[in-house]
């Protein structure tokens, strides 16, 4: 079987899996796909994509199903629901939602156990802009046999795919690179309230540290929306962080770790969520550190 000989389900056509699924029709993949939104289709469907009518129809169509969803608990609906009954060892499912590690596992062995399928967990970092432009990380976890079918199906997608282990430590690192992500992004909202306050052209902050020690990625992306208050369009979400962040508490809890840092994150990522923001760019959370117009 030649690469693109592989059929892919695509589960989830939202802000992340529209991009890619674009991206994978453009690499020559047939991709089948299902959202819940059935509208949302339209743009990946006109591109070459085939949509069905049920998750359980793409399972069956598909040789690797490719699930894209927002928290544990869709995807375990999605499992329990319908690729427990319709999958088969000769399909994989390749999970690049960000997902509680101990969950994935369960659901794993599960589906292993029920009809012999194999499982590679593989949330990715990058955002929209690197599903956009195929520049995604992908950290994985799975059997060496499967990461290798991974990466090839993946290769759309990232620059870099890295094997972290067994089934569910793809979900820890991924787990780790949002505890950085999201302090970055807090501290940047504090940083550029106090510039704005402090009478320095906020506006300017990004291309002065660019290069240096405090630059980053999330600095170059929500410094400038920051700054100019730009907050739409909605490329990501504070309850995403947010939801990463409780998964870190949660794991470092039962690791018996401290995480004094992301856990006071996780409580300012609450209370600017509480305010109306969940669904919203985490750029907004410069309105938590910002004094209110007098």
């Amino acid at each position: 079987m030649s690469d693109k000989e592989h059929s892919l389900g695509f589960i989830g056509i939202g802000l992340m899996g529209k991009p890619l699924t674009l991206r994978l029709l453009n690499a020559g993949f047939s991709v089948n796909v299902w959202n819940r939104s059935p509208e949302k289709l339209k743009p990946v469907t006109d591109a070459g994509a085939c949509a069905y009518s049920s998750i359980a129809d793409v399972v069956k169509a598909s040789d690797v199903i490719i699930l894209c969803l927002a928290d544990t608990a869709v995807v375990e609906l999605v499992v329990h629901n319908d690729i427990l009954e319709n999958g088969s060892a000769d399909k994989l499912l390749i999970d690049l939602s960000s997902i509680h590690p101990e969950n994935t596992r369960r659901l794993a062995s599960l589906l292993y156990e029920k009809c012999g399928m194999g499982w590679v967990d593989a949330p990715v970092s990058g955002g929209v802009a690197g599903a956009e432009q195929g520049s995604l990380a992908i950290m994985a976890g799975g059997s060496t046999e499967n990461i290798a079918i991974a990466r090839i199906v993946l290769a759309p997608l990232y620059n870099q795919l890295t094997h972290m282990g067994d089934v569910g430590s793809g979900q820890v690192t991924k787990i780790c690179n949002q505890m950085i992500v999201s302090c970055n992004v807090l501290v940047i909202a504090e940083m550029m309230a106090l510039a704005k306050q402090a009478g320095v052209d906020a506006e300017q902050i990004p291309a002065a540290l660019a290069g240096g020690f405090a630059d980053s990625k999330p600095l170059q992306i929500v410094g400038p929306e920051m700054a100019t208050e730009t907050f739409e369009p909605v490329k990501w979400r504070v309850k995403t962080l947010l939801k990463d962040l409780n998964m870190a508490v949660d794991l470092s809890t039962k690791q018996g770790n401290a995480i004094p840092m992301s856990g006071l994150a996780a409580q300012l990522m609450q209370l600017h969520g509480s305010h109306g923001y969940l669904e919203q760019d985490p750029a907004t959370l410069i309105k938590l550190f910002s004094q209110p117009d007098a």
